[in-house]
Parts: C-alpha cells; sequence; structure tokens
C-alpha cells in the first residue's frame, strides 16, 4: 500500500527537533525559520504531479501577482538565491565588457565572493558612502571612460533597497539616480533581499519606488522575509526580460519543481503576508533602538530605517553579550557590530536582549 504524503510528513525522526528552538539571536534575518503560512503553502502545494520548469499554476499565477505589484511590463523570474538573483539581473544588463558601479558596501562587493565579477564577468566599480547609499554625484566617480578599450565599460549602476547599512532610500533619491544613469546610458538594478522593509518604512506601494522610479531590473527578496528559499527576478526591462529566459538556466538558477518557489511567494503575496511581516521587523528594530539609545557606553552610527540597528560598543562588551546572543561585527576595527530583527522576533526577544546589554555595560 503506497503512503500519502501527509503520512510521509508525519513521519518525523526520532529525536528532532536537532536544535533548541527556544535560543534566539540577532545575526541575522536568515537565522529565523520559515513562516507557518509559507510552510502550509508548500505542503498544499506539494499534491500529484505539476509541470516543471516554470510552466506550472503557481508560477503562472505568481507572474500576475507580480504584475499586479510593478505593473503590466514587470515579469518575474523566479530563482534559488540572492546571490544568484543579483548576478543574473546584472548579466541581462551588459556584456561581458560591461562594468557595474555601486557602493563599496554592496552585497555584491562583499558578500557575494566575487560571484557577478567571475560568473556574471561583470566588473564591479566600488564607490565609498558614508550610508551604503549612492547619488549621481558618488556615480560619477566611476562614470567615465566610455570608449577607452583599456576599461570596463559603466553600463549598469547596482542600488540596493534598503542598503546593508540598513538605511533606506527616498523616491526622489531613486529617480535622482536612475534619470542620471540613463542619461548617461547605463540601467539600473536594484538588489531588493529587503525590499519588503523598504516598501513597509515607506508606506508605498513597491511599483512607486521601483518601477516609477525608473528601475530597470530588481530582485525581489523572500528569504530574509519568511521564505525557506527563493527569491525572484523582476524585469522592468524587456531587453532583459528576454535575456534572462536564457540566463536563468546558464548560471543553474532555473528550479524544476520550480512550484515550490512560487507557491511561497504566493503565500506571501496573496493576502499582504509580505507587507505585515516586513512592518514587524521593522517595528522589532525600532524596539530595538530605543531600548538602547541613550546607553552609557552605546554608539548608534545609522539611522534605523528598515530591521537592522548598528552600534558601537565598548571593548570587549560584544564578546561577552554573544556568549547569551548571536550577532555579527560589523567593523571589528573599530568596535561596530550589527543587531538584525526578522518577521518572528517578539518584543520579550528583543527586551531580553537590552537587558543583557546593559548587565555587559555595567561589568
Amino acid at each position: 500500500m503506497t503512503s500519502s504524503p501527509s503520512a510521509a510528513f508525519a513521519a518525523i525522526p526520532a529525536g528532532w527537533p536537532l536544535h533548541d528552538s527556544s535560543v534566539r539571536g540577532f545575526a541575522s534575518d536568515n537565522y529565523s525559520g520559515v513562516h507557518s503560512e509559507v510552510l502550509a503553502a508548500l505542503s498544499a502545494a506539494n499534491g500529484g504531479h505539476q509541470v516543471s520548469y516554470g510552466e506550472d499554476e503557481y508560477t503562472l499565477r505568481l507572474a500576475s501577482a507580480i504584475k499586479a505589484l510593478f505593473g503590466d511590463a514587470a515579469e518575474s523570474f523566479p530563482v534559488f538565491n540572492g546571490t544568484g538573483a543579483n548576478v543574473v539581473s546584472l548579466q541581462s544588463l551588459a556584456p561581458r565588457w560591461g562594468a557595474v558601479i555601486c557602493a563599496s558596501t554592496a552585497h555584491i562587493n562583499v558578500d557575494e565572493n566575487g560571484a557577478p565579477e567571475r560568473v556574471g564577468g561583470l566588473k564591479l566599480l566600488s564607490v565609498p558612502t558614508e550610508d551604503g547609499k549612492l547619488t549621481p554625484e558618488l556615480i560619477d566617480r566611476e562614470a567615465w571612460g566610455w570608449g577607452d578599450e583599456h576599461r570596463a565599460q559603466p553600463l549598469a549602476v547596482s542600488i540596493t533597497q534598503t542598503t546593508e547599512l540598513g538605511t533606506r532610500y527616498s523616491v526622489a533619491e531613486l529617480k535622482a539616480i536612475t534619470e542620471h544613469a540613463h542619461a548617461l546610458g547605463m540601467k539600473a538594478h536594484m538588489d531588493g533581499a529587503r525590499l519588503a522593509n523598504a516598501a513597509a518604512g515607506l508606506g508605498i506601494p513597491p511599483r512607486d519606488f521601483t518601477t516609477d522610479a525608473g528601475i530597470d531590473i530588481l530582485t525581489f527578496g523572500g528569504t530574509k522575509n519568511g521564505l525557506m528559499f527563493g527569491e525572484t527576478v523582476v524585469a522592468l526591462d524587456q531587453e532583459a526580460a528576454g535575456a534572462l529566459r536564457y540566463l536563468r538556466k546558464m548560471d543553474m538558477q532555473l528550479a524544476s519543481k520550480m512550484r515550490f518557489i512560487s507557491a511561497q511567494f504566493l503565500a506571501l503575496l496573496e493576502d499582504g503576508l509580505w507587507l505585515r511581516s516586513a512592518a514587524h521587523a521593522n517595528a522589532m528594530a525600532a524596539r530595538l533602538r530605543e531600548a538602547v539609545e541613550g546607553l552609557d557606553g552605546v554608539e548608534l552610527t545609522q539611522p534605523t530605517e528598515s530591521n537592522g540597528v548598528f552600534a558601537i560598543l565598548p571593548e570587549g562588551v560584544a564578546d561577552r553579550l554573544r556568549q547569551r546572543f548571536r550577532f555579527y561585527d560589523w567593523d571589528p576595527a573599530r568596535r561596530e557590530v550589527r543587531w538584525m530583527c526578522s518577521f518572528d522576533t517578539t518584543e520579550d526577544d528583543v527586551d531580553a536582549f537590552a537587558a543583557a546589554l546593559r548587565e555587559e555595560l555595567g561589568r
């Protein structure tokens, strides 16, 4: 007798879970689990057979949901992860002799192990910034050399919304960048790993700061907002969309069982879970900032405009505090740390962390 899928789900191995689910941390919004509604969507999508490689009902429905969010010109391309999403996006905007201007703190420059350059074949031209945000003036530091065969050609600008420093671009700032880039013959890419946090913080539809702001292609993050895995590339430029049909497979980002990426995104989008979860993460970061602001020895280094708090701590405090709550150093040279909140961070988590910090500061 063949067992049903539901019976298979019930057969949890003895001794599981393998981790202590009471342990909480502020290291990354990737540390959180999968939202219960997303898990339910995965289970519901698991019955029977569906056509592979994106011809399934869930991916077709996701395409409509993305158009509703970003406009009729938007075409969606679900992929496995954020690095892959950025690589295929940037490849669709520029040939192998092209260069991409980005902030020095950009994820593509710091945390993707050279994938845009090694896999994508694109030179990154990074610009130092105070707050992780580019401006037309900063872009102009690297926007030169067109026609010079000795220099990689600046053909795209990459911005992150919200940035790696937790800061957020306004619509006016984004329009100034895209208009400047387009006037110079460059395209605009947005790394939207935390795009939901930006939408929640700005209080406006994502179309307002993407499609209508002149962005040509963006990545729509899901993993940091309650998904098990998966991101979606949203092409607003039709030439880029045409290239993505081939680049996604070439870069090993074409999922055969794509319905399981798409079903997760539908769980986020169809009843506003994506925005509620991001707004909650932002609110927990604001609560954390309020709890630590003004503590003797704590110097906050960036405005808290999404779900991260950045601070400088006295010598030794971070290492002692990490014995109870895991988090990362951001700039060890000046003892700057980063605290991230997620969709499942609770008020009790924040309060316990702030109390532990006060204890360590008092030693």
